[in-house]
């Protein structure tokens, strides 16, 4: 356990800040919570996100107060915070470029220029060296469009099929309300047509004249399929379709043949897809299957069928079916790829002689190809312990090769292009780290934590070789365990730079995650999220156990849900952690869920609850939720991070969080509160600016195990 005599690397602080308590009162199901700090939701939350010189003055005061606060006690990590940042720009090369994606008589990919933060798109001819810079006819720059801007986050660009115009989309200022505009491929000008309150992107119509695309509303959910024409107003964009339920997400995407545009509505356990054939864009949208609560299907074009991924019928890790395009609906589905019990079927897509779907086995990721017409399956096969794949298919359907990226924690990511049917890989790229790495010199493992029930958790571990595993080695433990997420164990320069100075880096792949199928998931949301906070504290204990660490040694870290995460285990555990880190944590989960009006409030019920409706998940929740269970309790030092118009974890969940750590335990600690004034949920947008966030988190790491 943690030492309650040794010195605190943070003695001699200045005092905090300290929130003022006006109390309110809230009573469902018949009991009665006082919440202190509720007046730090600003009323006018929505607008400010468009606007934040509109925030309340006494709320900024404060988070500028907090602000200075972190400041003070992170003065002393100034030098070691410009050492971590030089290492790791020191990893990335800066003039790096992809491998441009054949598309018809071109090929598109994205490049830096060294000391650019943000990517130029650019496109060459299709058969041409995609490295030979000569070629690029940069499409749009980002570096220039971000000019002048505290926040700017590009969406990329998406070029229409006859490669004249492109759609194009930033957010610049963190609160995830996109504007679109439509450049001309030619002459690199943009044409009058501004698009605001948008979720970003838009899919065209075959004839390059219009495309669809969401519309944010005043809830920032995206309920609305417009159609664009080029060259008319947004106001006489016409209404496509209009989700009216706010518990669903939508968005809008378009198959790889042009024949069909696709609307998909869905929560975290139910959707339902329509369908627009672009030979009538005006047609009323076509439902395929109605929505079935727990039933989730989503749709891939495959020349005259569809196929279909599903959990229907009690397929809980997912099976692929087929349909007649004529006639998708749920009566004339065909099973193709059968439920198989432990192969969690990730996702799928078609092309002309191959179908090809990503499947997870044991926790590991596998690439499978299937030959259409003679129905032979086959693996792209791997052979370290661990290890992360992504599937990049291709942007034309009539092709037998695809492309897919591979990593592991010691393996710089390699980018691959797969032929299907000669079952020849080319290695098209490997990430170059300029500084240097030497695989050898690191140790990637698997291993396994017992649960509080029995169950082994996978755990992904890196560390030097040479590293004495007595118990005395500084440890990062990373979390997340939501949405069915599975964290890869893929390469990562940045961790790299706490590795080298002894730590050992953990990946604690817990329940509410995928990492061991459906049922793992499962296992970790509603009234079983608490095994996601015991999982995690099991790997802690096993890591003590084991010797690869001690309890004072561990850093915690988790972002978003999985910031919750760390708040659970800061209650359930305190003297388990050293310190811990907690990105844009969702802490105040009881108040947020019982709060409608919030973007992702109606469409996350299904994964925590609705204690509006039942009392039994309002209990749940009250139970684990961070701020409803802050106690006076030995808490580590903790670095809390959020985004001033964050849509997703709003900033004073975090804030509120903090205030009362202080108010019920102001002897541990100390809670460091740093919230970017000018950026959401991601933080900082430029590549090297989110270095220098990274690097700061690392800071308050290495200062806590005391390695400075």
């Amino acid at each position: 356990m943690t030492s309650s005599n040794a010195k605190s690397p943070f003695s001699g602080l200045p005092t905090p800040p300290k929130a003022a308590q006006k109390p309110q009162s809230d009573t469902r199901h018949g009991i009665t919570r006082r919440d202190d700090y509720a007046w730090l939701r600003a009323d006018n939350w929505q607008q400010m996100f468009k606007d934040t010189s509109i925030l309340d003055p006494e709320i900024r005061r404060l988070l500028e107060a907090e602000n200075a606060y972190m400041d003070a006690a992170m003065a002393d990590t100034g030098n070691l915070q410009k050492q971590l940042f030089a290492e790791m720009k020191g990893r990335i090369k800066e003039d790096d470029s992809s491998i441009p994606v054949k598309d018809g008589p071109f090929a598109y990919g994205s490049a830096y220029v060294t000391g650019g933060e943000q990517p130029r798109y650019f496109r060459i001819p299709r058969d041409g060296d995609g490295q030979d810079e000569s070629l690029r006819d940069i499409l749009l720059d980002g570096d220039r469009e971000a000019a002048g801007k505290d926040y700017f986050r590009l969406t990329g660009i998406d070029n229409s099929n006859d490669h004249r115009l492109g759609i194009w989309g930033y957010d610049d200022k963190g609160s995830e309300y996109f504007t679109l505009r439509i450049r001309d491929l030619e002459t690199k000008q943009d044409l009058p047509d501004v698009l605001e309150n948008t979720a970003g992107g838009g899919v065209w119509a075959p004839d390059g004249k219009s495309f669809f695309y969401t519309l944010q509303d005043e809830n920032h959910r995206p309920s609305k399929v417009f159609h664009h024409v080029i060259g008319e107003p947004q106001s006489s964009d016409r209404l496509v379709y209009e989700e009216k339920d706010p518990g669903f997400f939508m968005g809008v995407g378009g198959s790889l043949l042009d024949d069909f545009i696709y609307i998909d509505i869905h929560d975290h356990e139910t959707s339902e897809y329509r369908l627009i054939p672009t030979g009538n864009l005006l047609a009323k949208p076509q439902l395929v299957a109605e929505r079935e609560e727990g039933v989730e299907y989503s749709m891939t074009e495959g020349g005259d069928v569809f196929y279909i991924l599903t959990n229907d019928g009690g397929a809980k890790d997912f099976k692929i079916m087929e349909a007649p395009v004529s006639a998708p609906g749920k009566d004339n589905w065909k099973e193709v790829v059968p439920h198989e019990p432990g192969r969690l079927i990730l996702s799928h897509m078609a092309f002309a002689r191959h179908l090809v779907w990503l499947e997870r086995r044991e926790g590991l990721p596998v690439i499978m190809i299937r030959d259409r017409k003679s129905g032979e399956d086959h693996a792209i096969a791997f052979r370290e312990e661990a290890y992360s794949l992504g599937l990049h298919g291709a942007a034309e359907y009539d092709t037998d090769v695809i492309r897919f990226s591979y990593s592991s924690m010691t393996t710089p990511s390699q980018l691959f292009d797969y032929n299907m049917a000669t079952r020849e890989r080319v290695l098209l790229k490997t990430q170059e780290v300029p500084s240097g790495h030497t695989p050898g010199d690191y140790v990637t493992r698997r291993i396994f934590a017992k649960a509080h029930d029995g169950e082994d958790v996978p755990v992904t571990l890196l560390y030097r070789k040479d590293v004495a595993l007595d118990g005395s080695a500084p440890c990062l433990l990373y979390g997340y365990g939501a949405y069915g997420i599975t964290i890869p164990a893929g390469f990562n320069t940045s961790c790299l730079s706490l590795v080298d100075r002894g730590f050992v880096y953990a990946i604690a792949h817990i329940r509410g995650g995928k990492d061991k199928g459906f049922q793992w998931y499962e296992d970790g949301k509603m009234e079983k999220k608490v095994n996601t906070f015991k999982d995690f504290i099991a790997v802690a204990d096993h890591l003590v156990k084991e010797r690869f660490t001690s309890y004072a040694n561990i850093v915690a870290e988790g972002g978003s849900a999985g910031g919750m995460l760390m708040g659970a285990v800061a209650n359930m555990a305190p003297d388990k952690f050293g310190g811990i880190i907690a990105a844009v944590p969702f802490v105040d989960v009881l108040n947020t869920m019982l709060d409608d009006t919030l973007p992702l409030t109606p469409p996350e019920w299904p994964e925590w609850g609705n204690p509006i409706l039942s009392a039994d998940e309002y209990r749940w929740i009250a139970a684990y939720s961070p701020y409803d269970n802050v106690e006076a309790k030995p808490y580590p030092p903790m670095l809390v991070l959020s985004g001033l118009t964050d849509p997703r974890v709003t900033y004073w969940e975090p804030t509120k969080w903090v205030a009362k750590l202080r108010e019920k335990s102001p002897e541990a600690g100390p809670y460091l509160l740093k919230t970017n004034m000018a950026a959401g949920h991601g933080g900082k947008s430029g590549r090297f600016q989110r270095l220098e966030e990274v690097a700061f988190e690392y800071a308050f790491a290495v200062k806590v195990a005391r390695k400075m």
